[in-house]
C-alpha cells in the first residue's frame, strides 16, 4: 500500500477535527469509527474479507502501514472469524493518540501546548494544510448534492461518519437535516462500510457487551454459554504517554 494515499481512519480523524478549537468532535464513538475504518482500509487492501457478520484474513500479507499490519496480525492470530461488534467493541487504548501523532508526524496536524486551568498541560492539534481537510469534506459534499453513487473509499467513509455521529458536526442545525439523512442513506453503497458501520452503532447501543454468565457448576466455572464466543478483540498497542501530568485535550 502506497503512502501516497491517505488511509480511511486518516481521513475520519481529519473529518472530526474542529479547526476553530483544535479538539475531536464525538471522541469516544470516534475511538470505535477508527478501530472500524481500519477494517474497512484492510478490506480495500485485499487482506481481509466480510464472512456474513464476521471479518476474515484472506491475504495475511503486510500492508507496509505499521498501525493496519498490527491490527491485521492480531485479525490473524484469532485464528477464525471473528464478529465486525465483538472487534470494533474490544479494547482500543491509545487509537485515537496515535494517529494524532502520526498526523503530526505527516506534517498534516500540528501539536499546540496548552493548559487546563492555568495548571494542567494539554495539547490541541490544528491542520497545517486545511485543502486536505476541505478535499475530504467536499467528496461527502458532492456525494450528498449530487446523489450520484460515491465511490467505495468515499461511502465507506460517510458510513463511518454518520455511525460515529460526525453528521450533526458536518451538517449542523435544522438546515443540516436534509443533508445528515443523505448521509446515512450513503452507508448502502459500500457492503464493507455498511457492515462496519452497523457495528459501530451496534457496539454503542451495547450489542457488544457480553452475556452474563451462568452459574458456576461443579467445578467453579459457568453453566452457561460457549467458552471464547464473546472474547473482545485486542486493539493495538498503547501510546506511550510524553509525560505524568501530560494531557490530550483531543475530543
Amino acid at each position: 500500500m502506497g503512502r501516497s494515499r491517505r488511509t480511511l481512519p486518516e481521513e475520519l480523524l481529519l473529518l472530526a477535527l474542529d479547526p476553530a478549537t483544535g479538539t475531536t468532535a464525538q471522541p469516544q464513538s470516534l475511538d470505535l469509527g477508527l478501530a472500524g475504518a481500519q477494517l474497512v482500509e484492510l478490506a480495500l487492501a485485499g487482506r481481509i474479507a466480510p464472512d456474513g457478520d464476521r471479518i476474515a484474513v484472506v491475504v495475511p500479507r503486510p500492508t507496509g502501514d505499521p498501525t493496519l499490519d498490527s491490527a491485521l496480525e492480531l485479525l490473524r492470530r484469532r485464528g477464525a472469524p471473528v464478529r465486525a461488534v465483538h472487534w470494533i467493541g474490544g479494547p482500543r487504548l491509545g487509537l485515537r493518540q496515535i494517529y494524532l501523532s502520526h498526523l503530526e508526524r505527516c506534517g498534516m496536524v500540528q501539536a499546540v501546548p496548552g493548559q487546563m486551568c492555568g495548571v494542567l498541560p494539554t495539547t490541541r492539534y490544528q491542520a497545517t494544510d486545511t485543502a486536505i481537510s476541505r478535499e475530504i469534506r467536499s467528496r461527502l459534499d458532492s456525494a450528498i448534492r449530487t446523489g450520484v453513487p460515491p465511490d467505495p473509499r468515499t461511502a465507506a467513509l460517510a458510513a463511518l461518519a454518520h455511525a460515529v455521529g460526525l453528521g450533526k458536526h458536518l451538517y449542523p442545525g435544522n438546515e443540516g437535516r436534509s443533508s445528515r439523512s443523505r448521509l446515512r442513506d450513503l452507508i448502502r453503497h459500500d457492503p464493507m462500510g455498511g457492515l462496519v458501520a452497523h457495528a459501530v452503532m451496534d457496539v454503542q447501543n451495547g450489542a457488544a457487551a457480553p452475556p452474563r454468565r451462568g452459574p458456576a457448576g461443579p467445578a467453579g466455572r459457568p453453566t452457561g454459554g460457549v467458552r471464547g464466543a464473546t472474547e473482545p478483540a485486542r486493539g493495538v498497542p498503547m501510546q506511550p504517554r510524553h509525560g505524568s501530568m501530560a494531557r490530550v485535550v483531543a475530543h
